[in-house]
């Protein structure tokens, strides 16, 4: 009955959830926790993101429970809940709530959770890695317009421009099993994102990849995480402004819908410890297009990690 079952009722009915997955106050039956940060202190443009969240949720309603391209369950692999928001007490104060979103993440590690967040701006990554690479730095595969390896912003250096920069600096971030895919846009200084490139960061640039095709892209990044444990962030931004203009920093030139799905789809096998996708302002998006996008993405990246949690679980 399809009454048993609320991934199968009517969409348009029950509580959002994410993925219409269970809500869970108590984390002791999860695996897998799907998390909000609707946080966007870290914005060096538009604001809006800190409505993503909650509009993801709404748009991740359309999503089922089966991976049609790859065959894969995620709930046949692994349990999952939506385990609600990392509320922000001091939305004012940028180190501040990231040391709020630092400290929920500490319990969700603590918990033996693999967290699935959604933002929120991009500066949301770093707490939650200063927790995941805690007792070794992680490798990440990075999908973005924008590298975000900057420094000082007007004041700022945690702003959402340099998370990884200080995700590495802190000994938290593996930069040589780090690969940033789908850079592009002007910039103001050449040196903007040198830091990647001194670090050891493999950086693909977008101007790269016709040339190079998805498949070598791919196999680019299997190679550079190789075994170890990997996050995975997916900045809505990657995706040209024509399927998601409901972003803070748009660039023109970026992948369609298709081929960010095909991007997440490739690194199946890769060790997930943790995923995010963020970047999601509704505001600039009446059509809810972006916020539906983000939603897809999220079930690719639900399901790579499924599939990396079952592999350890053995």
């Amino acid at each position: 009955m399809a009454d048993d079952d609320p991934m199968v009722r009517p969409r348009y009915t029950g509580i959002p959830t994410f993925m219409r997955a269970p809500f869970a106050d108590d984390w002791g039956g999860v695996d897998i926790a799907m998390i909000g940060v609707p946080y966007d202190g870290g914005v060096t443009n538009r604001p809006g993101s800190r409505h993503g969240p909650r509009e993801v949720r709404n748009s991740s309603s359309m999503m089922r429970r089966i991976n049609q391209a790859t065959g894969v369950c995620p709930y046949d692999l692994a349990r999952i809940a939506d385990i609600g928001d990392c509320v922000i007490e001091r939305p004012f104060q940028l180190e501040g709530a990231h040391g709020e979103i630092d400290r929920f993440y500490e319990t969700v590690v603590a918990a033996g959770l693999v967290p699935l967040t959604v933002g929120g701006d991009h500066s949301i990554s770093l707490p939650i890695l200063r927790q995941l690479g805690k007792n070794r730095p992680v490798g990440m595969i990075h999908i973005d317009a924008h590298a975000d390896t900057g420094d000082d912003y007007f004041g700022s250096r945690f702003h959402h421009g340099a998370p990884f920069r200080r995700a590495a600096e802190e000994g938290v971030l593996d930069p040589k099993r780090t690969i940033q895919i789908g850079i592009r846009g002007g910039i103001n200084d050449r040196d903007q994102w040198s830091f990647s490139h001194e670090s050891g960061m493999r950086v693909i640039y977008m101007h790269e990849i016709p040339a190079m095709g998805l498949d070598a892209v791919i196999a680019e990044a299997l190679r550079i995480v190789g075994d170890g444990p990997t996050y995975l962030s997916f900045d809505i931004d990657a995706c040209d402004p024509a399927y998601a203009p409901g972003t803070g920093t748009p660039e023109f030139g970026g992948f369609t819908a298709f081929e960010a799905m095909q991007l997440v789809r490739g690194v199946s096998g890769v060790d997930f410890i943790g995923a995010d996708m963020v970047e999601v302002a509704p505001p600039f998006d009446p059509s809810g297009n972006t916020a539906l996008l983000g939603a897809t993405i999220l079930f690719e990246e639900l399901c790579v990690l499924a599939e990396a949690f079952a592999k350890r679980a053995g």
